[in-house]
């Protein structure tokens, strides 16, 4: 799983190393989910019940896990997208007040006296 290149806050880094340790924890989980066989070699019913609740469990709950990390990052995503609209839009209106002093300065030289028109 490729995860992009976080902004390098020390809140991205905890949410990824977490994220990391959840993923890892889940695929070494599989095998918690080996049941001994009965004495003749098979597994009984209720054994079987059992290990299929377990399975179902575990995977459900790292489902959610999953989910619930997947909604953080959605959330930090919007955020930083907002931000980074807000930004550019101050940004912009920087670039234009810089463009009307621009032009107020340069009106004023062209009026100095002395000036070769």
């Amino acid at each position: 799983m490729i995860v992009a290149e976080p902004l390098g806050s020390a809140e991205d880094k905890s949410l990824e190393l977490e994220l990391g340790r959840n993923i890892h924890n889940l695929a070494r989980g599989g095998a918690a989910f080996r049941q001994p066989e009965s004495g003749d070699g098979e597994t009984s019913a209720e054994n079987l019940g059992n290990l299929l609740r377990q399975v179902s469990k575990t995977s459900m709950d790292g489902i959610d896990n999953l989910i619930s990390e997947l909604q953080t990052l959605r959330r930090k995503l919007q955020t930083d997208g907002d931000r980074i609209e807000r930004e550019i839009a101050k940004h912009a209106e920087l670039s234009q007040q810089v463009m009307q002093l621009t032009t107020i300065i340069s009106d004023s030289v062209k009026k100095l006296p002395g000036r070769a028109a």
